[in-house]
C-alpha cells in the first residue's frame, strides 16, 4: 500500500472532500489525522474509517488562527510521531454578486481557503522537512479562470495556487514536495449549500458548468492520493486540474 506507515493530517474531514481523502489514505495504509470546527462530523469520519480497518484520529481546530493551526499540528505529532502528508481539504463556498457581499462573508471565505491554508502550511512544513513528504493543497478551476458571482471564491483559490507555486519554489532544494489539485465541481455538501441568485444572468454561468456531470469526492480523493503518493514524485509546484475538461479550452 502506497501510504503504509505514513502519517497524514487532512483539514476539512469532517465531510466532503476531506472525509473522501480521509478514507482514500487510510485504505491504502495510512494513519490519518483529521482537522475541523465540526466534532460530529468528525467523529462521523472516524467512524466510517476505523469500521473499514483503518486508524484515524482527530483535532478540533479553526485554522484560520495561527495559534490554532499550529496547535493541531502539534497534537497530530504528539498522536503519531511524524508527519508525511498534509492535504488541505477545508475550504468556503461563497456565490454572488459582488455588490452584494458583505465584509463578513469576505473574511469568512479568505479567512478559510487562504490564512488556514498558510497557516497549516507553515505549521507542517517543518515536520514534512524532516520526513521528506508532501503537502497536496486543494485549490479550484475558478482559480485558474474568472468565473462569474464566485469573485471572492475565485480569488481566494487563485491565492491557494499561487501560494503552492511560491511554497514549492521556496523549497525546491529540499526533499520535499508541495503541490495542488484543482476540481471543477464536486458533489460536497459545500457545493449543495451554496445557491446563486434567483435572478442572475444564467448565460454568464453555462460556461463553468462544464460538459459532464459534477465530480463525486472519492474521484478527486483518487487524484489526491496520487499526487500525494510515491509515484509521482516528478511533480514539484504543480496545479493539476481535475475539473472534466473545463478549463481545457
Amino acid at each position: 500500500m502506497r501510504f503504509e506507515g505514513q502519517s497524514v493530517v487532512v483539514t476539512g474531514a469532517a465531510s466532503g472532500l476531506g472525509r473522501a481523502v480521509s478514507q482514500r489514505l487510510s485504505s491504502e495504509g495510512a494513519r490519518v489525522f483529521g482537522v475541523d470546527l465540526n466534532e460530529a462530523g468528525l467523529a462521523e469520519t472516524k467512524e466510517i474509517v476505523t469500521a473499514a480497518g483503518g486508524t484515524m484520529s482527530f483535532g478540533i481546530a479553526d485554522i484560520s488562527d495561527r495559534m490554532s493551526a499550529h496547535g493541531v499540528v502539534a497534537n497530530a505529532m504528539d498522536e503519531f510521531g511524524q508527519l508525511n502528508v498534509l492535504v488541505n481539504c477545508a475550504g468556503v463556498l461563497r456565490a454572488g454578486r459582488v455588490t452584494d457581499f458583505t465584509e463578513a462573508d469576505y473574511d469568512l471565505v479568505f479567512n478559510v481557503n487562504v490564512r488556514g491554508t498558510f497557516w497549516m502550511c507553515q505549521a507542517a512544513i517543518p515536520h514534512i522537512l524532516d520526513s521528506r513528504g508532501n503537502i497536496v493543497n486543494v485549490a479550484s478551476n475558478a482559480g485558474l479562470m474568472g468565473q462569474a458571482f464566485t469573485a471572492v471564491y475565485a480569488s481566494s483559490k487563485a491565492a491557494v495556487v499561487n501560494l503552492t507555486r511560491s511554497l514549492a519554489m521556496e523549497y525546491v532544494k529540499e526533499k520535499v514536495r508541495i503541490n495542488a489539485v484543482a476540481p471543477g465541481g464536486i458533489q460536497t455538501p459545500m457545493a449543495q449549500s451554496s445557491e446563486f441568485p434567483e435572478d442572475i444572468d444564467w448565460e454568464l454561468i453555462k460556461p463553468y458548468m462544464g460538459y459532464r456531470n459534477m465530480s463525486k469526492p472519492e474521484e478527486i480523493a483518487a487524484v489526491i492520493a496520487f499526487v500525494a503518493s510515491p509515484e509521482a514524485r516528478a511533480m514539484h509546484g504543480s496545479i493539476v486540474s481535475a475539473d472534466c475538461g473545463l478549463t481545457a479550452g
